[in-house]
């Protein structure tokens, strides 16, 4: 879950092809889309907002497509009671919940 850095990381998966990698940074987050994922021009971008390309997205916040992915209400309290996470930490929301059977193409699988 965690980087050389000691910051996390996850592996971001479109249908199960690896897309590329999310991870936090000092400044927020950044996604950086996989060379083999980038070469096929058949894929599209795994959101509107994140569009193909070599140099990485990087924001101070996680990326709307990725708080798409995770639980809201009722379903999300329960998540972070069981799970111990912090409600307001989306990327730890996100890698600790999201990279199983999630609604939609994206999933995000913990790096080690």
């Amino acid at each position: 879950m965690t980087g050389p850095t000691g910051l996390r990381q996850g592996r971001v998966l479109r249908r199960d092809r690896v897309a590329g990698v999310l991870e936090e940074t000092p400044m927020g987050v950044r996604f950086t889309y996989d060379p083999n994922y980038l070469a096929d021009s058949q894929l599209p971008p795994i959101s509107l907002t994140l569009p193909k390309q070599v140099t990485p997205h990087e924001a101070p916040s996680l990326f709307p497509c990725f708080i798409a992915l995770l639980a809201e209400g009722a379903l999300a309290e329960l998540q972070c009671r069981t799970l111990r996470l912090d409600e307001n930490d989306f990327l730890g929301r996100v890698l600790a919940t999201c990279g199983g059977d999630v609604i939609g193409s994206l999933r995000v699988e913990p790096l080690a």
